[in-house]
């Protein structure tokens, strides 16, 4: 059947005549989101400290891609379009940040995902005061900014260096110990600091893998069949592995979206050579810690509508 030319024309013709309307989604600009951390959050000792990092702004020009580049990934996958931004260092604590690089991020932003140091404070493990000092300096700066700004501080994981190693501070104790210490503090933090909404709980999800016998407690005496390492070779910084499942748990407390959805084909876990089971256990494990369910149940691939 053909179509009268005339007919085109008119159409072309009141295409031009009528500007469309766009809706307010299509013009509202994308939601940033800031990380501030350590060699936990970018990645270090993994293919996760440079993955994808033309995705994401490094504030400090170090080329980072990191868990931010992880998180920005898994975010579209889940049809999320965020601008990602970070600003990290090595081995350093929420007070250098603040002293050397507070500047570098005094800016809106629409949420902000805030680390300190593995052992809270560096010369006195477990000690919180120093997290809950520059948490509420933090908030203060991005509330100035943005009174509706979104900013949660992310809980890290039990280190076996520190556990199983003689001499450390926390030697002969449970590995989930640490973890749960460090969560007391960020908890104290959260319930200090009014502009802090929540604590993203990785700690809790390593321990979670952990008691789910997803993932292997003590990497010094070598890995079991079917288990997967949650640390690098150093028994410190996460694995990919690791990684992977802090990105998981940030993006799933930041949306409410269960990271079960993602499923087998996940393209993040395949690039970094998980296998479609790992994959699966992890965003099952992330999900578990996010909503309280039982680590211990058994664990069944599927994919969420």
């Amino acid at each position: 059947m053909k179509i009268p030319l005339g007919s085109i024309a008119a159409a072309l013709l009141m295409a031009v005549a009528t500007p469309a309307t766009a809706s307010p989604a299509a013009t509202a600009p994308r939601q940033t989101v800031l990380f501030v951390g350590n060699s936990f959050t970018f990645g270090a000792l993994s293919p996760v400290w440079r993955y994808r990092a033309e995705t994401v702004t490094d504030l400090n020009d170090d080329g980072v891609g990191g868990v931010p580049a992880l998180f920005k990934l898994l975010a579209s996958e889940m049809g999320l379009d965020y601008d990602v931004y970070l600003e990290t260092a090595p081995g350093r604590s929420l007070a250098w940040h603040w002293d050397n690089n507070s500047s570098v991020v005094d800016r809106r932003w629409d949420h902000v995902v805030l680390q300190d140091y593995s052992t809270l404070d560096p010369a006195q493990p477990g000690n919180a005061a120093g997290l809950v000092s520059y948490a509420a300096r933090f908030g203060r700066l991005f509330a100035a900014r943005n009174p509706k700004v979104d900013i949660s501080l992310t809980a890290t994981w039990s280190r076996p260096d520190l556990t199983y190693q003689p001499d450390k501070p926390w030697t002969g104790r449970s590995i989930y110990q640490m973890a749960i210490d460090v969560r007391r503090g960020y908890d104290r933090a959260q319930r200090a600091v009014k502009q802090v909404r929540r604590v993203n709980p990785v700690g809790q999800a390593f321990n979670c893998a952990i008691a789910g016998g997803v993932a292997d407690a003590n990497p010094y005496d070598g890995i079991a069949p079917n288990q997967i390492e949650l640390w690098a070779w150093d028994h410190y910084h996460a694995s990919a592995a690791g990684y992977y499942l802090e990105a998981l748990t940030v993006l799933g407390a930041m949306t409410g979206q269960d990271p079960r959805r993602f499923g087998p084909t996940e393209r993040a876990a395949s690039e970094l050579g998980l296998s479609p089971d790992q994959a699966v256990a992890l965003q099952t494990v992330a999900a578990r810690q996010l909503y309280g369910e039982p680590c211990e149940a058994p664990i069944a691939p599927r994919r969420l509508p």
